[in-house]
């Protein structure tokens, strides 16, 4: 059964950093990603990566996320800096074997797998 389980979740203050970690139970997938989750807003993409390691990355969080990945420990990070209030959010991990298009990098439906989600507040 494929898991992703994510942790590093917390509150912090603005500007503050995290590291959000998702351990998989399997072989790594064709694409990682995180998305995150407003209270009351839609799920929306905040970074991704290929098994390559060639990365992407949402306009807001240009500059200040890190998407990584340890294949030897079935680990994906998000190293994030300089967080904001409007960083707030339950952040999930997403996987899947898909080769997809750029437009569709940050579609959730286009993801198979997904973690239980970890709560980021930032505060000021």
């Amino acid at each position: 059964e494929v898991q992703l389980v994510e942790s590093g979740g917390g509150s912090v203050q603005v500007g503050g950093s995290l590291r959000l970690s998702c351990m998989y139970s399997t072989e790594p997938y064709s694409r990682m990603a995180w998305f995150r989750q407003p209270s009351g807003k839609e799920r929306e993409g905040v970074a991704t990566i290929y098994r390559t390691g060639a990365t992407y990355y949402a306009d807001s969080v240009k500059g200040r996320f890190t998407i990584s990945q340890d294949k030897a420990k079935n680990t994906l990070y998000l190293e994030m800096l300089d967080l904001k209030s409007e960083d707030t959010a339950i952040y999930y991990c997403a996987a899947t074997d898909v080769l997809l298009p750029t437009a569709h990098f940050f579609r959730p439906a286009k993801y198979d797998y997904w973690g239980q989600g970890t709560q980021v507040t930032v505060s000021s």
